[in-house]
């Protein structure tokens, strides 16, 4: 990390940091019960109940958002600003491949592969830590429990039920497998990539394959464009600008001897610029126009924008910096390159300034190198504890500024 000043310790809660250290055992059980207990996107029901049931324990006053969601604040006891602190809380429909773990997800199809599970327990400790200091709090601590990340509508809903209303700075924690165990990454600028998703369908003439000259083949059509978009990256945007478009799906045909009449594929463009994310929905239409012309076909493409890129505020994300080389040392920082993975933390940044920091849960001896969203995800839990007093000891930081 560059341009990093050194943050006063006394600026750190001594029992922030206490609290925390001794929450260990309950960072696991709380991480291991929603681990066995996954709920998909928008299905959080248990998940949210689970959360305000932690928050009545603590006398924090919360609301239920529609459909699941919590949004809560732990008043301090002396005026100042809102600092928001968000986890998300949704699963995934990824079957999980270590049944043997005790913790194992108890529902089938269903998996925290990302490590919601983590980000939601580390946010409630932190919360409690918090909630153990409000009188000496200048300022508000808003708690952000948000459905549905994985389907990049999570976000934007709690904005829209009022999640960063009166909120001065939002900050959030991505528990991130490519990282060391007791790492931290947040640094300036693009984080996240925004996250597209495109279908073409294509439309031609089916008939006997035995008889192609009375045919307009829709697999040749489609097989063409798949070849030709990746030169949409590499011979239009400019090197300098990281961009991915990925066809990930390809439905075309119904029988071996039938030639095909209609073909749809599915994929996703990832980016940082806003420039580059048009010129690529354009290039899109172009070529899937002119290669349907070139075969007699005609195509119709679809273009949906789903996350916003990531980009972290300066002051912010130096923040960030300076809270984990106070609390933990200056060794936990660690430079993570911009990852073309989207995530709708996005949509808070769009409305008020803040950062997403990465925190390392990697380790090889524990099994926990596996990439998110595969079957044996898995985090090393030693990790629970830096990320709860980061979103604790980052709340405090900001509001005693």
């Amino acid at each position: 990390m560059s341009e990093i000043q050194t943050l006063p310790t006394d600026l750190l809660n001594a029992q922030i940091k206490e609290s925390i250290a001794a929450s260990g055992e309950e960072l696991i059980r709380l991480r291991r019960h929603l681990h066995s207990q996954p709920e998909l996107s928008w299905e959080e029901i248990n998940t949210t109940a689970f959360v305000c049931s932690y928050l009545d324990e603590l006398g924090i006053r919360y609301r239920k958002t529609i459909p699941t969601g919590v949004i809560a604040d732990i008043q301090g006891g002396k005026p100042g600003k809102t600092v928001a602190l968000r986890a998300d809380m949704d699963a995934l429909s990824v079957e999980q491949i270590d049944k043997h773990l005790p913790y194992a997800s108890q529902e089938e199809g269903k998996m925290h592969a990302c490590g919601h599970d983590a980000h939601t327990s580390m946010l409630l400790v932190a919360a409690r830590a918090l909630n153990e200091v409000r009188e000496e709090l200048p300022g508000t601590v808003r708690l952000i429990f948000q459905p549905a990340e994985e389907v990049a509508q999570g976000a934007r809903e709690m904005v829209r039920q009022g999640a960063v209303e009166g909120v001065d700075n939002v900050f959030g924690i991505h528990i991130w497998s490519q990282m060391p165990t007791h790492t931290v990454a947040c640094s300036p600028g693009p984080s996240f990539a925004s996250a597209d998703l495109f279908t073409v369908t294509f439309q031609g003439r089916g008939g006997h394959g035995a008889m192609p000259q009375d045919c307009i083949d829709t697999a040749i059509v489609a097989s063409s464009f798949v070849m030709n978009v990746q030169s949409i990256v590499s011979r239009t945007v400019a090197p300098r600008q990281p961009a991915v478009v990925t066809v990930g799906k390809m439905t075309v045909g119904t029988r071996f001897n039938i030639i095909a009449e209609h073909a749809v594929i599915e994929g996703t463009v990832r980016c940082f610029d806003p420039a580059t994310r048009d010129h690529i929905e354009q290039q899109l239409r172009h070529y899937a126009d002119q290669i349907a012309a070139l075969y007699g076909a005609t195509a119709k493409l679809e273009y949906v924008r789903g996350t916003q890129a990531v980009i972290n505020e300066e002051t912010s994300a130096y923040l960030v910096q300076q809270v984990a080389a106070a609390a933990f040392g200056e060794q936990v920082l660690y430079e993570e390159e911009p990852t073309m993975g989207g995530e709708d933390f996005s949509f808070y940044l769009d409305e008020v300034p803040g950062s997403f920091a990465l925190v390392g849960s990697g380790n090889a001896d524990k099994d926990t190198q596996w990439a998110h969203h595969h079957g044996k995800f898995n985090i090393d839990e030693d990790a629970l504890a830096t990320g709860a007093e980061l979103y604790a000891q980052y709340a405090w930081a900001y509001l005693n500024r």
